[in-house]
C-alpha cells in the first residue's frame, strides 16, 4: 500500500528527481511523502471532525431605510397609523412628479376609465332601481348607505319620489280594478227574460242616438259628398288634341307618319350597322315639354300636342306599326290613341294607378296588352272588349316595369318588392323568381338588340345583366358602374351592335360604358336636371337622344 503511495506522488516529477529517487531504497521514499497529500487516499478515522469556513462575498454597501429622506406610503394603503406630512400624502408613486402629466392623468386609477372603489350591490336590487328610474325617473341615491329612506336619498324626480313616497316598480303596482259587473239576465229557463252573455253593464249608458229629421239630413250630407267624390274621380278628364303642322298630308297624300326615305338610311330595314361610334357633340334640341300642373299633362306624340290625362303621365307604349299608342297616368286610366289623328279611342281603368304598360309584340296578339299597377299586379286588357281577361299576382309591391323575352313567348316584371319574375304569357303563376338579399329595386329595364341580355337600372347605383333566355342568371362579369342614379328610373338603352351601354344620371349627364370591359368611355352633360332616359337610333351609328327634367329633348351625335 505505501508503495502504491510513493509512486502515485512521484508521478509527474521532473527527469533529476526520478534518477535521484532511484538511487534511495523504498523505505525512505515512504518517509518523505507529505501526509496531508495523501490524506484524501485514506480512509476517515472515526472521531475525526471537520470544519468549514463561511465566506461573505457581497460588498459592503448602505441598506435603504440609511439612504430614505422620508416615509414613502403604499398607494394601494385605506388606512395609515400615523400623521403623515402633505408631501407624504400627495408624493407620486415612482420617480420624480411628471411636469407634463394633466390633472385628469394624474389622478390615481385602477382601471382605463378612472377609479373604481370595490362595492358589493345586490343583483336584485341594482335591476330594481334601474326599472324604477326608467319608469318613474327617480331612484336610492347609491352614495347615502342608509336603510332609512329620506327626501334627500334620491335621484333624478326627487318630487315624483316624494309623490310615490319612494316606492319603486314592484311596490307600486296599480291594483287590478274590479270587474265590471252585469245585469242579472235572469234564469235561463226563461226565454223572453233571460239575457244571458249578452247583458249590458251595471255602469253602462246608453248613447244618444239622432232622431229621425237629423238621420235623414245626415244621410243626404254623407250622400252629396260620396257623389262629388265619386265624380271627381271617376270622370275621365277631358281629351283635346292640337296639331303643330300646316297640314296633316302632304301633296303626294301621305301624313306626317310616312316613314322618311331620303334620309340616307334604311328606317324599314331590320339590319343593324356594322360598327358604332361614341357621340360627341349636340346637334339639335326639341323644346314643348314644360312643368305644367297636376290638373292636366300634355304628351307630345310627333306634330301632336295631345292634352289627354287629368294627372302625371307615367308611361307610353306604341303598337308595332306606329298607328296607335297607349298612354298611362297616375288618374287611374290607361287611354287607346289614335297616332295619326290624335284621337282617344278607348279608355281602360281597374280604379288602380298603372305604373307601366306594353303592347303584346306578336302581330296575331296586338288587340292584347298588360300594365303594371299600384297593387301589386299585371292585368292584362283586351282592346277590343275593353275587358281585364287575366291577372298576375305574385308580386309584393308595385310593378315597376314589364319586358317581353324569348320571342314573346315569355315576359319579365321587376317590382318595389326588389324581385324580378319571368312569366308565361297568358299563365298568371311565375316560373322563375329572382330575389337576393343584396338586391335593389329596379325600375327601369331593357332588352339588348340581340335578345340575350336584360340591362337593368339597379338603386344602389349600378347596372347589372341578367340572361334573357334560359336560366336569367345574373352576369357578375358584366356590371356597371360610376353613374349616380339612386332615387331615379333612369333608362338604358345598348349601341345596335352591341359595343356600347348608355344611360342617364341624377346629374344630368349621359354615361357610355364599353360592354366588354365594362369600362366608362365617355361622359356628356347633357342637361341641367335629372337625365331620365337615353336612347340610341337603332339604324344610326353614333346618334343618341336623350331627355331630362329640364324639359328638353336633345339630340346627339
Amino acid at each position: 500500500m505505501s508503495a502504491a503511495i510513493s509512486s502515485l506522488v512521484s508521478y509527474g516529477s521532473d527527469s533529476d528527481s526520478e534518477n535521484e529517487s532511484e538511487s534511495k531504497t523504498g523505505a525512505e521514499r515512504v518517509d518523505q511523502v507529505d501526509p496531508d497529500a495523501t490524506a484524501h487516499l485514506k480512509p476517515l478515522q472515526a472521531g475525526q471532525t471537520m470544519t468549514l469556513a463561511v465566506l461573505n462575498s457581497a460588498p459592503e454597501v448602505a441598506v435603504k431605510e440609511a439612504v430614505e429622506t422620508g416615509t414613502h406610503l403604499d398607494p394601494s394603503l385605506k388606512e395609515v397609523t400615523f400623521n403623515p406630512t402633505y408631501e407624504t400624502l400627495f408624493a407620486p408613486e415612482f420617480g420624480p412628479l411628471n411636469p407634463f402629466k394633466s390633472q385628469q392623468m394624474a389622478a390615481p386609477r385602477n382601471m382605463l376609465s378612472g377609479y373604481a372603489e370595490p362595492a358589493h350591490l345586490n343583483d336584485f336590487m341594482f335591476e330594481q332601481q334601474r326599472r324604477t328610474f326608467s319608469t318613474f325617473g327617480y331612484a336610492l341615491d347609491p352614495s347615502v348607505d342608509t336603510h332609512h329612506v329620506a327626501t334627500g336619498s334620491f335621484i333624478g324626480a326627487v318630487d315624483e319620489a316624494e309623490k310615490n313616497k319612494g316606492l319603486t316598480v314592484f311596490e307600486s303596482g296599480q291594483k287590478k280594478s274590479e270587474k265590471r259587473k252585469k245585469v242579472k239576465g235572469g234564469e235561463a229557463g226563461e226565454i223572453d227574460g233571460f239575457l244571458g252573455p249578452w247583458a249590458k253593464y251595471a255602469d253602462e249608458k246608453d248613447l244618444a242616438k239622432p232622431s229621425e229629421e237629423e238621420q235623414k239630413e245626415l244621410d243626404e250630407i254623407l250622400a252629396k259628398r260620396q257623389k262629388k267624390g265619386r265624380n271627381e274621380e271617376d270622370a275621365p278628364a277631358e281629351e283635346k288634341t292640337i296639331l303643330h303642322v300646316k297640314e296633316m298630308y302632304d301633296y303626294q297624300g301621305r301624313s306626317y307618319l310616312h316613314v322618311p326615305q331620303d334620309v340616307g338610311i334604311n328606317l324599314r330595314s331590320a339590319d343593324v350597322p356594322d360598327k358604332c361610334y361614341l357621340p360627341k357633340k349636340q346637334i339639335h334640341v326639341w323644346t314643348g315639354h314644360t312643368k305644367v300642373s297636376h290638373k292636366h299633362l300634355c304628351v307630345i306624340v310627333c306634330s301632336f300636342l295631345i292634352i289627354s290625362h287629368s294627372k302625371a303621365v307615367r308611361d307610353i307604349c306604341f303598337n308595332n306599326s306606329g298607328t296607335q299608342f297607349l298612354s298611362a297616368a297616375y288618374d287611374r286610366y290607361l287611354k287607346l290613341w289614335d297616332s295619326e289623328t290624335g284621337q282617344c279611342i278607348s279608355r281602360f281603368t281597374n280604379r288602380k294607378v298603372p305604373y307601366c304598360v306594353k303592347f303584346n309584340p306578336d302581330e296575331d296578339k296586338q288587340n292584347l296588352f298588360v300594365a303594371g299597377m299600384s297593387d301589386k299586379k299585371i292585368v292584362q286588357w283586351d282592346v277590343r272588349t275593353g275587358e281585364v281577361v287575366q291577372e298576375y299576382d305574385r308580386h309584393l309591391g308595385a310593378v315597376n316595369t314589364i319586358t317581353f323575352v324569348d320571342e314573346n313567348r315569355r315576359f319579365v316584371s321587376t317590382s318595389d318588392d326588389k324581385s324580378l319574375r319571368v312569366w308565361e304569357w297568358d299563365i298568371p303563376v311565375d316560373f322563375k323568381y329572382i330575389a337576393e338579399p343584396s338586391m335593389h329595386s329596379m325600375p327601369a329595364v331593357t332588352l339588348s338588340p340581340n335578345g340575350k341580355w336584360l340591362a337593368c337600372q339597379s338603386m344602389d347605383n349600378q347596372i347589372l345583366i341578367f340572361g334573357a333566355q334560359n336560366r336569367f342568371r345574373l352576369n357578375k362579369k358584366k356590371i356597371f358602374k360610376g353613374h349616380m342614379v339612386a332615387g331615379y328610373a333612369c333608362q338604358v338603352d345598348f349601341s345596335p351592335d352591341m359595343s356600347y351601354v348608355v344611360s342617364g344620371d341624377a346629374d344630368g349627364k349621359l354615361n357610355i360604358w364599353d360592354w366588354k370591359t365594362t369600362k366608362l368611355y365617355h361622359r356628356i352633360k347633357a342637361h341641367d336636371k335629372v337625365c331620365i332616359s337615353a336612347l340610341w337610333h337603332p339604324h344610326e351609328t353614333s346618334k343618341v337622344i336623350t331627355c331630362g327634367w329640364d324639359g328638353l329633348i336633345k339630340l346627339w351625335d
